[in-house]
């Protein structure tokens, strides 16, 4: 009995501790603490989490090992600057423009094309079945009509992680599901996006993905992944093109007919 009570208490420190570093990591990327700033004191956050200052210790040590903040011995807890807070203040500035949209596939193509091919060559048993389990997560909430964009970018972070170079997961992380445009939070959500021929067209692209990096064929990931991303400029080109003639269309509707210009 009290060795299963011992068991439940640790289980509840962890499960505090990740509480507060989740609050305290989304705070500083959020700028609500800024570069250099010191954070409250270890009781002072004692009392705002409402946990004890062996928690905070704990949550403190483990945003120290991301870079996120640096203790000073005798003067506090600092916040660091950190690239992943960087991105992760680019990526939530990004706006709803559609030119901003292809330039973060931009950058994704450049990151994920090499981490797809570093995925299909490191990648072991367990990283494998996380990236197919993401895939079959993706179908299910397909067929059932829900949302997706959560397991797409589960996906692509599986993917990231089957590098084993922490730096690819962390700038697909400081970037966000919100990039992922088939969810209702990303800047780029459209009806067309939610669309079943829109998502099967997204599975049959992350099937490439996946059956290249399961047959361990470096090029045929990347390729696999260049034509997914690429392919999805493209999807976004096309819409700027549809808002072109849309423009055109209703201009043509509202002008006096004899202004309209005759055949050439």
């Amino acid at each position: 009995m009290s060795e299963t009570s011992g068991e439940m208490r640790i289980e509840r420190k962890a499960k505090l501790s990740e509480t507060v570093v989740q609050a305290l990591r989304a705070q500083i990327i959020a700028g609500d603490f800024p570069v250099g700033e010191k954070l409250p004191t270890e009781t002072r956050m004692s009392e705002l989490f409402g946990v004890s200052r062996t928690v905070v210790r704990e949550a403190v040590a483990i945003l120290s090992a991301d870079g996120l903040v640096e203790p000073r011995h005798g003067a506090g807890v600092f916040v660091r600057m950190n690239p992943q807070r960087k991105i992760a203040s680019i990526a939530a500035d990004v706006g709803d423009r559609i030119s901003q949209a292809i330039n973060v596939l931009e950058v994704r193509m450049g990151i994920e094309i090499e981490s797809a091919g570093l995925a299909a060559e490191r990648r072991n048993p367990s990283q494998e079945a996380r990236i197919q389990e993401a895939f079959f997560e993706f179908d299910r909430l397909l067929h059932r009509g829900e949302q997706t964009g959560k397991a797409d970018f589960a996906f692509h972070r599986e993917i990231a992680a089957a590098t084993n170079n922490p730096f690819y997961v962390d700038i697909l992380d400081a970037l966000g599901d919100r990039t992922i445009p088939c969810d209702r939070t990303s800047p780029w959500y459209s009806v067309e996006v939610l669309s079943p021929q829109y998502l099967m067209g997204l599975q049959r692209e992350h099937l490439a993905v996946l059956q290249a990096i399961s047959a361990r064929d470096p090029q045929g990931a990347r390729d696999a992944m260049r034509r997914h991303l690429f392919a999805a400029q493209q999807r976004y080109r096309r819409r700027l093109t549809c808002q072109q003639e849309s423009y055109a269309a209703a201009t043509d509707a509202r002008l006096p007919s004899d202004t309209l210009p005759g055949p050439s």
